[in-house]
Order: C-alpha cells, then sequence, then structure tokens
C-alpha cells in the first residue's frame, strides 16, 4: 500500500498534469467523426485523481466514460485475503464513483459492484442501480464463474435489466472460463461483458490457459470466437494490455475478428496513465483506438466498436 505522503505526491502530481493537459488538443480522438464511448475506466486507478482522468479521457477523444467501481475490503478468500482490495489496483468503490458521476454528469456514467461472496452484496449493488448505475461490474474477484455466489450477481442483472462485466483470469477472478457458455445459456437474458486474460487468450483454438499474454499467430475457434459467434448475450470487452495484444499478436487475424465480431464488440481504455497518448507505454487505450483505426476500414464498423454497440446493451437515458 502507498503512504499517505506517497498518495499525496501521486495525487498532486496527476492533478498538476492533468491541468497542463486539459487545454492540449485530443490527440487520439477522430476529430469528431466518431463518439468514442469508453466502457471501463476507474477512480483512484492506481491513485490517479479525477482531474487527470478527465485529462486523459479528453485527451484520447472519449465522448463518455463508465465508471467501474471496486467492491468493499472484505477480507476472505475472493479478495485474495486483501491482496485484490481495490481490484487490485487502488480503485476506489460505489461512493466515489456516484460522486465523480454526479459531479460530471456528462462525462461519466457508472456501474455498481460489490464483491461477490459477501452477504450484502445484492444489497449494496441494487442500491446504486436505484441510484442510477447502468450496469454491474466490473466483478473481479476469486469466485468460480458459475458459482451459487455469482448467480446472485446475475439474478439481479436480470431483474434490474442491466448487464454484467467480469474479468476473467485463469485461477485467480471468475474462475471457470471454460464453463462460463453454461452461465451463457442459465442466463439468456443477461447481456455479460467479458475482459481481460482468459478472455482474449481464448480467441485462440491452441490457447494455454496459464499464459496470460500469449504470442505468435492466432489459431481461429477459441472459446471467445466461438461464443461470440453462438450467444446473443455474450460481448467483449477491448480494453487493457490483453485486449490490445490480442490484436497485435496477429493482425491479420485481429482485422478478421473485428469484422465478423462487429456487433459484439465494444471499446473500452482500463488503463492507469496520466497521458493519454499513444506515444505513452502505458496508455493501451490510445494504443487500442490507433489499432481500430488501423484494422478496420469500415467507418460504420468503427461506430459500433467505438460506440454503437455499448449503447445498445447498456441504457444511458
Amino acid at each position: 500500500m502507498f503512504s499517505s505522503t506517497r498518495r499525496q505526491w501521486f495525487t498532486g502530481t496527476s492533478a498538476a498534469l492533468a491541468g497542463s493537459f486539459l487545454h492540449r488538443p485530443a490527440l487520439c480522438a477522430t476529430n469528431g467523426r466518431f463518439e468514442i464511448f469508453d466502457i471501463h475506466q476507474h477512480t483512484n486507478f492506481a491513485g490517479r485523481s479525477d482531474e487527470a482522468l478527465i485529462a486523459h479521457q479528453k485527451i484520447m477523444g472519449v465522448t463518455k466514460t463508465i465508471l467501474l467501481p471496486a467492491g468493499s475490503d472484505a477480507f476472505g478468500a475472493s479478495t485474495h485475503l486483501g491482496k485484490s482490495f481495490g481490484l487490485a489496483a487502488r480503485v476506489l468503490g460505489n461512493i466515489a464513483a456516484h460522486k465523480a458521476v454526479q459531479q460530471y454528469p456528462d462525462l461519466f456514467v457508472m456501474f455498481a459492484n460489490e464483491v461477490t461472496d459477501i452477504e450484502s452484496a445484492p444489497s449494496e449493488i441494487e442500491k446504486y442501480l436505484r441510484l442510477g448505475a447502468k450496469g454491474i461490474g466490473e466483478q473481479k474477484f476469486n469466485v468460480e464463474c458459475d458459482s451459487a455466489a455469482s448467480f446472485r450477481i446475475y439474478d439481479i442483472a436480470r431483474a434490474y435489466k442491466v448487464p454484467v462485466l467480469l474479468h476473467f483470469q485463469h485461477k485467480t477472478y471468475n474462475n471457470g472460463y471454460e464453463r462460463f457458455y453454461t452461465v451463457l445459456e442459465k442466463y439468456k437474458d443477461v447481456n455479460f461483458i467479458a475482459h481481460a486474460q482468459a478472455t482474449w487468450g481464448n480467441i485462440d483454438a491452441r490457447h494455454d490457459p496459464s499464459v496470460n499474454y500469449p504470442k505468435g499467430p492466432v489459431t481461429r475457434g477459441g472459446l471467445t470466437d466461438k461464443w461470440l459467434s453462438n450467444y446473443p448475450n455474450f460481448f467483449a470487452d477491448l480494453s487493457a494490455g490483453s485486449g490490445l495484444n490480442a490484436f497485435t499478436r496477429d493482425e491479420e487475424h485481429g482485422a478478421a475478428f473485428f469484422d465478423l465480431h462487429q456487433d459484439k464488440l465494444l471499446y473500452g481504455s482500463d488503463c492507469a496513465d496520466v497521458a493519454g497518448t499513444i506515444d505513452d507505454t502505458n496508455c493501451c487505450g490510445s494504443k487500442m483506438i490507433a489499432m481500430i483505426h488501423k484494422l478496420v476500414k469500415s467507418d460504420t464498423v468503427k461506430t459500433k466498436i467505438f460506440s454503437g454497440n455499448a449503447k445498445s446493451i447498456i441504457k444511458l437515458a
């Protein structure tokens, strides 16, 4: 954990940097041609201030951002005995996300979240859904994706008609990705947004689940590929290094994948940096925007990926 002095330094530095960026042009934007809806960002990500986040999103050209809160600091196996507090990234919870949405309603919307298997999870999530949250997530906890505790969360999504965003990582978060098709069949009326290493590794039919960031050419027909094709309620979040890696490792496959699944892919950034530029090695969000422009030739398809698909499953009104 950072010391209070370290936190103050980081926050102050982030705010200063944000001030310097706020009046710079949107380096990764699309000159107004495309609305960009970022489905994956966080408050206090690695200590970043709200002002720095706003600057980061503006530089990338993002017009609307979904804030994904952390759950409570509930000590137990589902949070790796505390190691996964704050989504393992110092992210703040529902209160902070709700405050940001109230302060910047034109920039932010939020999902609601809580540690999957604690007793208060349903009531906490429902509280913020009633306050205007547009979905549930980021569910990033050490539980089985088809556990009874997970079903409680999916039941709420069904009742409130909102999507669920899950972080899948082998033997770490939402375990049992290979069984997730059973959830898609059980909850046909719930839209699920899959994210992270297991999601993007499994575009490859030959994927080794123990490898989080596989390299080299992709063999079509992996689990994610199949589920995007076969289940209308399964969507994929392009964010983070895992999403970017899925396309940089094999650009020929990536171009075909964008085309084939153009109605099921949602742009997200999930980067903790301050700069928000393609020159920053930490900004996977700006790099994914550039990758979409590089591999997708159709403006119609770009529109779907940048904002249209998100709007189709996330109620903004």
